[in-house]
């Protein structure tokens, strides 16, 4: 298993190029079962959830095709099969996703219940309930969803969400584009993945009315037609190098990016101490060699704080002067780094949901085991900061979101390496 040792103290500096965004690939692959000819998708990052992804529809049946710079062609036409399988899906919760798409082209679909971070319950009823408005019969069985329609094709419903739920509003974005009839999603998730994945239907012919709003409105059309798309910068990758660069009073600049995705988090980064400047498609922060200031967080659905960057403010938080509060409102076990972090000497308290962190003036290198994808993250800028080597464990969690962290780190002057 692969570990990163890392040796702190170097204040990163240079430019990193940002990937395409995994939260907006995986949809988008799965939205590619809908089509009626050739899909191909570019700026898909090389990550293991999109590895799985694409060896999933390889199973359905689809016949793909890899091209450079991991260009992906999607042709769905011979998808023959409809169970999205354990063995494919156990480490990754966008799995779910299958589903939609399944049922609304071929009238049925199973899924296996899905795997990924142990970061609390993210039920899967609000999918459920959904597809059973739009006409679907599902029952839950053996670990698996399993969803039938009867006459083959799903009608139009109107459909309110009781949470706010990414995946679920993508599920039921997916499946309503092919339904009969008009389908309304209220309290619909406004994140800039939701967003992409709703642009890229619509470019494929589908019908659909406030995007980028809480309430989705599409009209069912009779087929979907193939599409050349781009994937969207990674907004949490980027964040993740630019908190990395206000820890280690760095500076760096995010090329390949997209600055009106990460408002929350620039602003936040200001209120640290930061210097930050954006373009079109970059984002620079300049630290000027001082120790950040801490910053109370709360976590939030888009256009919030997000929760995917709630680890890496604890980070700063931990080393930066002051102290500050950190609220998580979004998952209920999100904190697992914290311990990790205390083992390298920060002052965190929890409280529930709640994190109080007083800023300490160094952190040391410690052996720390990641617990989910961005916690494993926090604890790589956390050995970025510390004084003497860090070993990261089980870093198949970052593998999971983040192409090659450690190359990209090492290009901005960190000494980082992977290590078996």
């Amino acid at each position: 298993m692969d570990k990163l040792l890392i040796t702190g103290g170097q204040a990163l500096s240079g430019n990193v190029a940002i990937s395409g965004a995994k939260n907006a690939a995986l949809p988008i692959l799965f939205s590619t079962l809908l089509a009626d000819d050739i899909v191909t998708l570019t700026n898909i990052p090389h990550l293991n959830d999109v590895t799985t992804t694409i060896a999933l529809l390889g199973r359905l049946g689809a016949d793909i095709t890899l091209g450079d710079n991991m260009t992906v062609e999607v042709d769905p036409r011979s998808v023959n099969e409809h169970v999205a399988p354990y063995e494919l899906v156990r480490t990754m919760r966008a799995s779910i996703l299958a589903l939609g798409p399944l049922v609304a082209k071929h009238g049925k679909g199973q899924v296996s219940l899905p795997g990924g971070c142990a970061i609390g319950a993210r039920p899967v009823n609000l999918h459920i309930h959904g597809l059973e408005l739009m006409g679907a019969d599902i029952v839950v069985e053996h670990g698996y969803i399993k969803a039938d329609v009867p006459g083959g094709r799903l009608k139009g419903a109107h459909i309110l969400m009781d949470t706010v739920s990414v995946t679920g509003t993508e599920n039921l974005l997916m499946a309503a584009t092919l339904a009969d009839g008009r389908t309304v999603i209220e309290n619909a998730a406004r994140e800039p993945e939701v967003v992409d994945l709703a642009n890229c239907l619509i470019a494929m012919g589908a019908k659909i009315q406030g995007v980028g709003t809480s309430k989705l409105v599409i009209d069912g059309v009779e087929r979907l037609s193939g599409v050349n798309y781009r994937v969207q910068p990674d907004r949490i990758e980027t964040g993740t190098f630019l908190v990395a660069a206000a820890v280690t009073r760095g500076s760096v600049t995010c090329t390949h990016t997209d600055p009106s995705l990460l408002e929350a988090v620039l602003v936040k980064l200001e209120e640290a101490g930061a210097v930050v400047e954006t373009g079109e498609d970059w984002i620079k922060l300049d630290m000027q060699g001082c120790r950040p200031k801490a910053v109370d967080v709360t976590t939030a659905p888009y256009p919030a704080f997000p929760t995917d960057m709630q680890a890496q403010f604890t980070v700063l938080n931990a080393v930066a002067q002051g102290a500050a509060r950190i609220k998580e409102t979004i998952f209920e076990n999100r904190f697992m780094h914290v311990p990790e972090l205390s083992r390298m000497g920060a002052d965190i308290s929890l409280d529930g949901n709640n994190a109080l962190v007083r800023g300490v003036e160094t952190l040391s290198g410690a052996e720390v085991m990641a617990t989910d994808l961005r916690a494993s993250a926090s604890l790589v800028i956390a050995g970025l900061v510390a004084g003497g080597e860090t070993l990261v464990d089980r870093i198949y969690h970052i593998d999971r979101g983040y192409e090659c962290i450690e190359d990209k780190f090492s290009m901005l002057g960190a000494n980082i390496r992977r290590v078996k």
